[in-house]
């Protein structure tokens, strides 16, 4: 078994959750309300930051010049085109995308983009990849599961973002992390490999945390 199947393996019971968390069923079928849509946007907005952030950092981490160009395309990908779905709905909203980065995190969120970022700071090539690894997996997951009976109707209210995540060009992007993934770890000491199991699955909790956050459009208490 690959590492990166490893991975999955050990966070099988959170993966398969977020299939079933109100928040994605009412997404896939189109019943979830656009305020909890637009919650979930204006946090995933803040978000991306952050994860583009990471990116840069296994960028200068990367052992060899191939990975270096590939984290570098990411961290610009998910700044050009993720965001670009994302201000793509904050014009139907009337907000600028000045206005919608400004909005504060909720905690998950923060407590969420504060891991990837400490390990970003500390890790390894390999570590960066494997903390980003189930934001990118999973969602292709979950995009392709909502459209496992096919695309959605034209009249779909979140069509862009489904047709975004369970696209073979959002694939590629955890394909080519799982592959460095289990390329790195075949050379990874024992508290590496460990370190990289723990940080998975922190962030595949995170993953159903960010899910559960925006259906209950989390706040800070005080």
């Amino acid at each position: 078994m690959s590492f990166s199947n490893h991975l999955r393996k050990l966070a099988s019971s959170i993966w398969d959750s977020q299939l079933t968390h109100p928040f994605v069923v009412a997404l896939g079928d189109g019943t979830l309300s656009e305020h909890v849509f637009k919650y979930y946007i204006l946090q995933d907005a803040r978000f991306l930051g952050d994860l583009a952030r990471v990116f840069s950092a296994g960028a200068i981490k990367a052992p060899d010049a191939e990975s270096a160009l590939q984290f570098t395309k990411l961290a610009a990908d998910t700044i050009v085109v993720e965001r670009s779905l994302h201000e793509n709905y904050g014009k139907r909203w009337n907000m600028t995308p000045k206005q919608m980065i400004s909005v504060p995190m909720a905690p998950t969120n923060h407590a969420y983009t504060r891991h990837l970022l400490a390990v970003a700071a500390v890790g390894t090539a390999a570590e960066i990849t494997v903390v980003a690894l189930p934001c990118a997996w999973v969602y292709c997951v979950v995009g392709q599961h909502l459209l496992r009976k096919g695309p959605p109707a034209k009249n779909h209210p979140y069509r862009d973002w489904l047709m975004l995540y369970a696209s073979p060009e959002f694939a590629e992007v955890q394909v080519w992390m799982r592959k460095k993934v289990d390329q790195w770890a075949k050379t990874a000491g024992k508290d590496e490999l460990r370190r990289m199991e723990d940080s998975f699955i922190i962030s595949s909790r995170y993953e159903w945390m960010f899910w559960d956050m925006a259906w209950r459009e989390e706040k800070w208490p005080v």
